[in-house]
């Protein structure tokens, strides 16, 4: 795995042992306007919209962001990548991101702000991979369940092959009572170079896909959870065929 994943991933850790252990903060100080999160995961196979950037096996993950009282917020997302022999990407995703969110009104809350992906070492030398897309999203509760609608557009660039990319979604989620596990479920539908149907070669141009799944809390920070993940376009083997996908998180 390259440096550069390791690095994310050791500092991840180091940040989180110094949030779950402040041995230099001065207990009668005010709370902080600024907090910083992060995590570790893996995953049996790293499904994006539902097509696998790891070849149809396991990936490691990490993310660290950092919180400000006002809602705006900076952070950093990475994964191990792998093409089963095309390599198109490397292997290894960074993603770059920042934005706001808040209250619009009483329970509605939205979420705006922009990602750079980035493949540190890609070769595909039409599609360089990065690119820069603004999102933007609003979730609210209804009943015992939070819902979640957004749309991401990713403008022409260089990183797309000089064309865009429209991907909008919905989310459901739910906890069952008197129990740690929750439960979730995801549509989402692809408009532009990204598309599951244009990447598998098949006809037409946009195209879905749709998750559902189960999380548990082991701990306070720890997780597990597995899901049903599918998506249109021709079932190619370990890319774009259904699969489920068994997660283990620690978030600090």
């Amino acid at each position: 795995m390259l440096t550069s994943i390791r690095g994310l991933f050791a500092a991840t850790l180091i940040a989180g042992a110094a949030i779950a252990n402040p041995a230099f903060a001065d207990e009668t100080d005010p709370p902080s306007d600024l907090t910083l999160s992060g995590s570790v995961s893996g995953v049996t196979d790293y499904r994006w919209r539902g097509l696998s950037y790891s070849g149809g096996g396991f990936a490691v993950q990490g993310s660290m962001q950092v919180n400000h009282s006002s809602g705006f917020y900076l952070g950093a997302w990475g994964s191990s990548l792998e093409q089963d022999g095309l390599d198109i990407y490397g292997s290894s995703e960074v993603d770059v991101y920042g934005g706001w969110t808040g209250n619009l009104t009483s329970g509605l809350v939205a979420d705006v702000g922009v990602t750079w992906y980035t493949y540190p070492n890609g070769t595909n030398p039409v599609l360089s991979g990065n690119y820069l897309e603004p999102y933007a999203s609003l979730s609210t509760t209804v009943g015992p369940a939070t819902a979640k609608v957004g749309i991401n557009y990713a403008p022409k660039q260089d990183g797309l092959g000089g064309n865009d990319n429209t991907y909008v979604y919905g989310e459901l989620g739910a906890g069952i009572p008197s129990t740690p596990v929750s439960l979730n479920a995801h549509i989402g539908y692809t408009d532009g170079a990204l598309s599951p149907n244009i990447l598998t070669a098949t006809s037409g141009d946009g195209g879905w896909d749709y998750a559902v799944g189960a999380t548990a809390a082991v701990t306070k920070n720890l997780s597990v959870g597995v899901s049903y993940i599918g998506v249109d376009g021709a079932s190619i083997n370990r890319f774009s065929d259904d699969t489920v996908v068994a997660t283990v998180k620690m978030a600090f």
